[in-house]
């Protein structure tokens, strides 16, 4: 997760266009022939994706984005420490 990176997609894409990309990352991490180091790296991006669309359900509650930004990542800190 890199706070950074979720900041600019959930900025630059509606949540529609984010939702349909992590469906096709979750799509092609299904198949069989996709290699460990693949799925790492889609792994990654859709934990990316999944927090731009996080942040823009906190901002479409009329959150600010920076509140919103520090909310999700106190929300991911949070169930690391659970764990």
């Amino acid at each position: 997760m890199k706070l950074p990176i979720i900041k600019h997609l959930q900025k630059n894409n509606d949540a529609e266009k984010l939702q349909h990309s992590m469906d096709v990352l979750e799509s092609f991490c299904e198949h069989r022939s996709v290699k460990e180091n693949e799925m790492d790296v889609a792994g990654e991006l859709i934990t990316n994706i999944a927090g731009a669309i996080e942040m823009h359900k906190l901002v479409e509650e009329g959150m600010s984005e920076k509140d919103a930004a520090n909310t999700f990542a106190q929300r991911v800190l949070g169930s690391i420490d659970r764990n």
